[in-house]
């Protein structure tokens, strides 16, 4: 048996136990272990692939609508039958999932977005100032860069629908630009691009995702954390609304608070406390090149083919496609190829080889029906705080999680308003 109950008088706030070792499970072990918390976090993995560790590195105060936004459904309809679409949602007789399409389609329209977009943004904003305070805490090695992030699109279509959005985002205090194609080209000088025009969110950032976790790591174990690799959580016993006992493979815990985090395993791990928290995982492939030369100077969106393209340490990662469906770990080679036609559309200049399959990372970004997080304490276990469901934003929110997490257990007002991310808003 493993306690984390044990006195100790450097951490007169007891006890705390973090599930899931992805961005949002370290940064609040983090915060936790900053306010004086004895820590402990067990994940099912190693800790160094989750899925915030092959990501596009982008921290996006720009992404402020949910997925569960207008359009979408009819523009997924149609890339449905594209075996190289940026999307795909697997065919299932799994009740889980039409729900979680049920619930999608509810929240798919304008209202939803205008009520939702203050409450996302402010989480990001909040991230943004937190990524500032880690690169004097944890180094500066983990690449923080302010260039801004551009939107790049090719289409009348998409650039009526980007600027009418950009108009939002100022209205939001966002700082940005508009760019036509000479514009754009001013900023990436060393590279041809094929575009019609660019957003350049100047209030977004980036980062090397790997080696951020490997500096969150070495930082929360000189702090005092304990990190329980490789073991999968089994069961949640809970009696009279409070969690008793945590039981992994091989070991138990008792713990003051427990903070479920879990990524796209969150809604399984949610269930051991009867809990329902709508999630469907959505895989996304991402690889390293070469073939810039380091001549990238901006991370962008390439609007139509839904592709993301950031600078990182001399190489360009690039990723891409959401694969709805029932977590598997196989590598649909004609999406990544989808991916790779993408490139020399915007960037004419280099048409890639297609990567081994070797070389192809896979994550499952954790999405909730709404696209909204669930952060917030259960309602009906009192000490079990949820911080999940970030989507596509897992890293650029996991700060905020995590600081909000910590301050939730101290029993403090949140800094940011996350009064729609409620965890139990299904039941």
């Amino acid at each position: 048996m493993v306690s984390t109950s044990q006195p100790n008088t450097t951490a007169a706030s007891g006890t705390a136990l973090v599930i899931g070792g992805g961005i949002v499970g370290l940064a609040s072990a983090y915060y936790l272990a900053k306010d004086g918390w004895q820590v402990t976090v067990v994940d099912k993995g190693d800790f160094y692939d989750n899925c915030s560790y092959g990501n596009a590195g982008m921290i996006v105060p720009s992404h402020f609508t949910p997925m569960a936004a207008p359009g979408i459904v009819a523009q997924g309809i149609k890339w449905l039958f594209n075996s190289r679409s940026p999307f795909y949602m697997k065919p299932s007789p799994s009740l889980s999932l039409i729900s979680w399409g049920l619930k999608f389609l509810k929240h798919a329209n304008e209202k939803h977005v205008k009520q939702s977009a203050p409450h996302i943004l402010g989480l990001n904003v909040l991230s943004k100032t937190l990524y500032n305070e880690l690169s004097v805490e944890l180094g500066d090695e983990f690449g923080l860069a302010h260039k801004g992030i551009l939107m790049l699109y090719k289409t009348e279509k998409t650039a009526e629908e980007e600027i009418h959005l950009a108009g939002e985002a100022k209205a939001l205090g966002l700082e940005l630009d508009i760019l036509d194609s000479k514009q754009v080209q001013a900023l990436e000088p060393d590279v041809q691009l094929d575009v019609m025009g660019a957003v350049h969110y100047r209030s977004d950032a980036h980062l090397y995702p790997p080696a951020l976790i490997a500096l969150l790591i070495a930082k929360i174990k000189a702090m005092g954390v304990r990190l329980v690799p490789n073991e999968e959580v089994v069961d949640i016993l809970h009696r009279d609304g409070k969690i008793t006992e945590v039981i992994s493979e091989t070991n138990e815990f008792h713990t003051d608070i427990v903070v479920l985090t879990g990524g796209a395993w969150l809604q399984g791990l949610a269930k051991k406390v009867g809990l329902s928290i709508p999630l469907m995982p959505g895989k996304g492939y991402s690889f390293m090149t070469t073939a810039f030369d380091g001549k990238v100077r901006h991370p962008s969106l390439l609007l139509e083919a839904r592709v993301a393209l950031t600078p990182m340490g001399g190489k360009v990662r690039i990723g891409g496609t959401m694969e709805l469906g029932p977590i598997n770990h196989h590598i649909n080679m004609h999406r990544v190829e989808g991916i790779v036609n993408a490139i020399p559309e915007y960037y004419p200049g280099y048409r890639l080889p297609m990567p081994d399959k070797k070389e192809i990372w896979h994550g499952f970004r954790p999405c909730s029906p709404d696209g909204l997080p669930y952060l917030g304490y259960s309602k009906t276990i009192n000490n079990l705080i949820v911080a999940g469901g970030m989507g596509m934003m897992g890293l650029s929110l996991g700060p905020a999680a995590g600081k909000i997490v910590a301050e939730l257990a101290l029993g403090q007002k949140p800094s940011a308003d996350i009064i729609l991310f409620n965890p139990q808003r299904y039941h």
